[in-house]
């Protein structure tokens, strides 16, 4: 019956915890700026108190070398299940400001939605196991589980100082798996549990041509033009039926399951609706692949950025000595970052044209994709949450995007990570008009606590099998 009582003060103190959340919005928490530092630390301020309110134990600020995170447990069950709870209080900056319907940081409820930077992404959602937490503990004066949480504030610009507050910190975090508040939901129609993610690398190139820029007059039509090189250069790194054609680059890409690939096809999937969402016509792609194989199964090769000369009002008639790109890969399974750099490398200096000389800048950093064993604990218990909550079995989804912290805890902490967010991909984060549906508050607040009353059910040594040596 604790579940039963955490509901139903849930229910009673609605609107309160809404007001909350939208207390919480408020503070423009944009990691990516300096200019909000001090927001930075109201935000931290604001989730120290909650914490303490709340009834958790040890809260505590862990400062790294830019922006702290949060800690605060509660460890009141011996031989109970751990859980480590992740989110992220950091928000994305708000421009352009003119895009947005309503100021990006003065909440607003219009459609039963919160609009504002950070409600979707990751506020509202990480905000749900708090208040799970102050339910059970309010009423029943204990939680079904031990639960840790670390809420940091750099996701937005790449957790660059996480790995080493974890690594740091790696007794304090010990767990019997994460449980992530972060990691959107596919759709809002389909119930689904996210099981994969993609990995990521990102790098530059420059190639140079000379030492400066010339005249046009004087130079055109006797030296290279490094836009022109790097035109044609990028231009060799795809073959035409959308493959990408670096000699090595599928060597350690798994050909994917024919199971799998015959349950995606049974998904639900409007692509004409998927492509008319951002105002696009045709579905492009490595060939012999779904949209949604492509999506979740297949390795990319983009270009995020192309520049170089005179891009200012008016004409200038010179000829550029350099151009530069930016490139980034999203990598599946068996792909190694470090590896994947290393052929594009050897591509770009073969393919270089003449006149040219390519250079690679990567700051060494990339993350491999991540599966979630079929078989855990932490996957099968939201699996039955979910299918009590919406009356239908969830299905199993990968996503296309890259969570950096699931490869990052299971390296330093050994542990795996089950992404359970209520928010959902359609909610506009990163961009103007964000929201967060106040249905999928309450569907979240229903779930974590369900999701909690289980997991209590289990002994630590469900987790055992899918336990790994931590780095």
């Amino acid at each position: 019956m604790s579940a039963a009582s955490a509901l139903d003060y849930l229910a009673s103190h609605r609107a309160r915890i809404v007001d909350e959340l939208i207390d919480y919005v408020r503070v423009p928490s944009i990691s990516a700026d300096p200019a909000h530092r001090a927001d930075m630390g109201r935000a931290v301020e604001f989730l120290v108190a909650q914490l303490r309110r709340i009834g958790l134990e040890h809260v505590e600020v862990l400062p790294t070398a830019g922006h702290p995170a949060v800690y605060a447990d509660w460890l009141g069950i011996p031989g109970a299940p751990t859980i480590l709870v992740y989110g992220h209080y950091d928000v994305q900056p708000a421009a352009p400001l003119d895009a947005w319907s309503s100021p990006p940081f003065d909440p607003v409820i219009r459609d039963g939605k919160l609009v504002a930077r950070g409600g979707s992404d990751n506020k509202g959602p990480h905000f749900i196991p708090l208040k799970v937490a102050e339910a059970y503990l309010a009423t029943t004066r204990k939680l079904p589980i031990n639960v840790k949480f670390l809420i940091e504030g750099e996701e937005e610009i790449g957790s660059r100082n996480l790995e080493p507050l974890v690594s740091a910190n790696r007794e304090k975090l010990a767990a019997d798996f994460v449980l992530a508040a972060d990691g959107a939901r596919w759709r809002i129609d389909l119930p689904a549990v996210n099981f994969a993610s993609r990995g990521i690398v990102a790098l530059e190139a420059t190639l140079t041509t000379a030492d400066r820029d010339v005249h046009s007059g004087r130079y055109g039509g006797t030296i290279a033009n490094a836009l022109h090189l790097l035109a044609r250069l990028v231009a060799t790194l795809h073959d035409a039926g959308g493959r990408i054609a670096i000699a090595g680059f599928y060597d350690d890409v798994r050909a994917p399951d024919p199971a799998e690939r015959a349950a995606m096809a049974e998904l639900p999937f409007d692509e004409a609706a998927y492509l008319a969402g951002i105002g696009a016509t045709t579905a492009v792609g490595e060939a012999g692949y779904s949209t949604l194989e492509r999506q979740w199964l297949r390795p990319t090769l983009d270009l995020n950025g192309m520049w170089g000369g005179y891009t200012g009002p008016g004409s200038k008639t010179a000829i550029p000595a350099q151009a530069h790109a930016k490139i980034s890969c999203r990598l599946v399974a068996d792909q190694k970052p470090a590896r994947v750099v290393e052929l594009i490398r050897q591509h770009l200096e073969l393919h270089c044209p003449a006149g040219g000389r390519i250079e690679l800048r990567w700051g060494g950093h990339g993350t491999p994709a991540y599966v979630m064993p079929s078989g855990h604990p932490g996957l099968t218990v939201a699996e039955r949450v979910l299918h009590e909550l919406y009356g239908r079995a969830p299905k199993r989804v990968r996503i296309g995007t890259t969570l950096p912290v699931s490869d990052m805890f299971k390296r330093v902490l050994g542990l795996d990570t089950m992404l359970f967010s209520f928010s959902t991909a359609d909610e506009g984060f990163h961009g103007p008009d964000e929201f967060f549906r106040l249905q999928s508050f309450e569907d979240g607040l229903r779930a974590w606590t369900r999701y909690w009353e289980i997991l209590g059910g289990l002994s630590p040594g469900s987790f055992d099998r899918f336990r790994c040596h931590a780095a």
